[in-house]
Parts: C-alpha cells; sequence; structure tokens
C-alpha cells in the first residue's frame, strides 16, 4: 500500500526545555530523509509524559513556554502512538529507538514490538501491521547482519569534536553513561571508549556510569594512574536533562563535578547531549530497519 508507511521515534523523553532541542534534532534529521513519510515522537517514560500533560493545562506554564509545541505537551507511549498511525492507515512502521545502549529499556521496546509482530488474524487480510520494524540503538544491539563493533566505531568517529575540545583544554575526556543496575551494559561502554582512544590517541577518554558498571570511582583510579590533572566532563547521553544537569554537574556534594573537584582535578564541564551529533546515526539506522523488513521510506 502506498503511502502506508510510518516511522516512530522512541525515546525516553526529558522534561527539562532546553534538553528538548537534541530530541527534535533527531526527530527534524529523520523528516528531512524521509520528507513523504509520518515522523512521529514517543515518551516511553510515563512519569515524564504525566509531568507534560499536567503542564499541558497550566496557562500559566504554556504562557511562560510559547516556545514549547503541542507535539511535546500532548506526547504520547510508545504503544499508544503506533496505535494510532495504525488506525490512521499507516501499516507499515519503523519503530526507531534512540536509547545509547541495548540494556531494559531497549528490551522492554523491543517485547512491545514482538508482540505486536506475532498478532495473527484468522483472515490476512484483516492484519493490524503489514510489518513492523524496530531499529537498532546508537551502540548497536545483536544482529546477524549489522554488527555492534561497526556501530561503536562510528559513534566514536561522530564524535571526533568532543576529543578535540578535550585536546585543546589539554584534558582527559571522561563521559557519563545512565548504565543499568540489572543488565550488563557496561563492556559496551568500555569498548567505545576503547575505540575512542584507539581513534584519538593524544586524549585519554574515559567512561563511568550513573548506575551499574564502570562507576565512577573506576575512572577516578584510571585518572590517578594516567597522571591526569584537567578534565573535560560530558554526557554520553541523548539529551542534557536532570542526569547531566544534577548527578554531573550539580552544586551538590555528590555529583561527578564537585567529587573530582574534592579528589583534586581542574574539571571543565560540556554539558550537551548527543542528539544533535548522532542524529545521522539514527537516519541510518532507521534507513537499515527499513530495508531489513522490506519497508520502502519516502
Amino acid at each position: 500500500m502506498q503511502g502506508s508507511e510510518a516511522i516512530v521515534l522512541a525515546m525516553f523523553g526529558t522534561t527539562v526545555e532546553s534538553a528538548l532541542r537534541d530530541l527534535l534534532a533527531i526527530r527534524d534529521a529523520v523528516q528531512t530523509a524521509y520528507p513523504l513519510t509520518p515522523v512521529k515522537m514517543a515518551f516511553t517514560s510515563n512519569q515524564i509524559r504525566r509531568i507534560w500533560h499536567r503542564r499541558a493545562a497550566d496557562p500559566a506554564y504554556l504562557a511562560e513556554h510559547p516556545e514549547i509545541s503541542p507535539d511535546i505537551l500532548q506526547i504520547q507511549g510508545i504503544l499508544a502512538t503506533i496505535a494510532n498511525l495504525q488506525d490512521q492507515g499507516f501499516v507499515r512502521q519503523v519503530v526507531q529507538s534512540t536509547h545509547v545502549v541495548p540494556a531494559e529499556e531497549f528490551h522492554d521496546l523491543a517485547a512491545y514490538v514482538r508482540g505486536l509482530q506475532s498478532i495473527r488474524t484468522m483472515k490476512p487480510r484483516w492484519q493490524p501491521f503489514q510489518a513492523i520494524a524496530l531499529g537498532r540503538p546508537l551502540l548497536g544491539t545483536y544482529s546477524l547482519k549489522h554488527t555492534y563493533e561497526h556501530d561503536i566505531r562510528l559513534a566514536a568517529q561522530t564524535l571526533a569534536e568532543d576529543a578535540a575540545l578535550a585536546h585543546r583544554h589539554g584534558a582527559a575526556l571522561v563521559y557519563m553513561g545512565h548504565g543499568n543496575h540489572y543488565f550488563p551494559a557496561g563492556g559496551l561502554y568500555l569498548e567505545f571508549a576503547a575505540r575512542m582512544r584507539e581513534l584519538y590517541p593524544e586524549v585519554l577518554t574515559l567512561i563511568g556510569t550513573v548506575e551499574g558498571f564502570p562507576v565512577l570511582d573506576d575512572v577516578v583510579q584510571s585518572l590517578r594512574q594516567h597522571r591526569v590533572q584537567r578534565v573535560l566532563l560530558k554526557p554520553l547521553l541523548i539529551v542534557a536533562g536532570d542526569h547531566a544537569t544534577n548527578d554531573l554537574v550539580g552544586p551538590e556534594e555528590d555529583s561527578w563535578q564537585s567529587i573530582l573537584t574534592r579528589e583534586g582535578f581542574e574539571v571543565v564541564a560540556e554539558v550537551r547531549g548527543l542528539g544533535a551529533q548522532v542524529a545521522p546515526i539514527f537516519v541510518q539506522h532507521v534507513a537499515d530497519a527499513a530495508a531489513d523488513a522490506g519497508v520502502e521510506l519516502r
């Protein structure tokens, strides 16, 4: 069916207004690549959606923030977004993850997509979907066709300007990833850091996570071993939201900037999400998922 294709961008979301720019940069890049295909955002966080819906009902907030689009104020979850598109006749969908690693949230998203793929009606013509595909996250996932090693290397190549900025500051580059206490994603983070060091040997690149492994103590130990004096902090997160503004550089004594400063390091911070930088990678992942599923995007 011509014109039955749509793209859904599955994003955790953010409540920080300034951080929306990175999510919108990804949406705009995908929409530019496929101008004739509807591109919808969905926030997977229930709490974040509720906050935006409360704001949408608050006249004072709307008057103070006229820049916030209805797409954000009325944002829906992944299942509602997919269902609404299907109800409008978009029966061939690509659901693109915008997660960094294939951890807990990506696996939940994959479970939703598998469930929808499994629907079988008695008469084939009443199938709700002709195709529904899932695009892999930034650093890849299990795939016999698209190796995670390639995705990690491409991400490292894309973030060359981060290494260049650290080099100009004469600093080690320390990324904060999110991590997960229940899913072993630390190896992907460490491989990413290793590829950064390989591509940009003049800069020591390290990574720690808010949850799980590796932790900040591991980073501090490596900084001491390499006799580092200055550190450039940057979030390895799609948006510079709450984790970046509080856990990374917040004024509290347990923020990474506060801890590293107490440990004797000179700290420079680049509080910017990855979204705009890595948007072209997600465009490619959309293309790969569509091609693998036989979905022609326009």
